[in-house]
């Protein structure tokens, strides 16, 4: 099976099947996805090649007003669609200094997005523990959001610590094309940031660190601020693990 699937115009569009669980158990391969924006599916091969994979729900994790100036995954498409801005302080991050340290700074964004986004974070997971397979949920450039909802599934269903890191960093496989369309939509200038695009695993073993220290673990912030027990996580498993 293949984790990246090629897209001309999707550069960070990627399958979390196949990971194994501390159980031995493996994530089911075709059913959850994750992706940069599905607003650029917008050429006949593309589509295609979405629609090949048989997705019936996309979640869309950005704010309305991004959607608004970029649009969403084509209607056409027949998709059940979502939109659950998880994110509620806004920043450019193209913007930031040279001087900002990527994994510190982003780890902070992100557990802001964990305290200021329950609400939308239990909504997502319940749409993913719904029989509603294949799905594929995704931000902008599908790394900062979209690694945060990915950590929280992979984690719930049992895949090793440092295996969620190592998923999160294979945006960096993505990044040389992610900065190409920041600079196609922006005159060719270039971003500010030297971070802007990056996934450093050491951002993603911070995140999940502060999570442990807020809440015990990363289970423990589920039940404790997202209000969903031991039963929601053993649902998710009954879902997307083989074995």
């Amino acid at each position: 099976m293949t984790r990246h699937l090629a897209f001309d115009r999707l550069h960070n569009f990627r399958d979390l099947g196949g990971y194994r669980t501390e159980d031995g158990r493996t994530v089911r391969w075709g059913r959850l996805y994750r992706s940069d924006s599905l607003a650029k599916l917008t050429g006949g091969p593309d589509r295609e090649r979405f629609m090949a994979l048989g997705i019936r729900t996309v979640i869309d994790l950005r704010y309305p007003w991004e959607i608004e100036a970029r649009g969403r995954v084509p209607e056409e498409l027949g998709t059940e669609y979502h939109n659950l801005s998880i994110e509620h302080r806004p920043y450019d991050q193209a913007a930031l200094g040279p001087e900002t340290d990527t994994a510190r700074f982003l780890a902070e964004r992100y557990a802001e997005v964990a305290e200021d986004g329950v609400k939308e974070i239990r909504q997502v997971l319940e749409v993913i523990a719904a029989d509603s397979a294949p799905l594929v949920f995704h931000c902008a450039s599908g790394k900062d959001r979209t690694g945060i909802v990915a950590a929280l599934v992979l984690d719930l269903l049992g895949v090793p610590a440092e295996t969620v890191v190592a998923d999160f960093a294979l945006t960096g496989l993505a990044t040389e094309r992610l900065v190409a369309d920041w600079r196609g939509a922006n005159g060719g200038r270039e971003p500010r940031w030297p971070g802007y695009g990056q996934a450093p695993p050491e951002l993603m073993r911070l995140f999940l660190g502060e999570l442990a220290a807020r809440h015990g673990s990363v289970r423990g912030y589920v039940r404790e601020a997202l209000g969903l027990g031991p039963e929601f996580g053993a649902l998710l498993r009954e879902r997307l693990l083989d074995g």
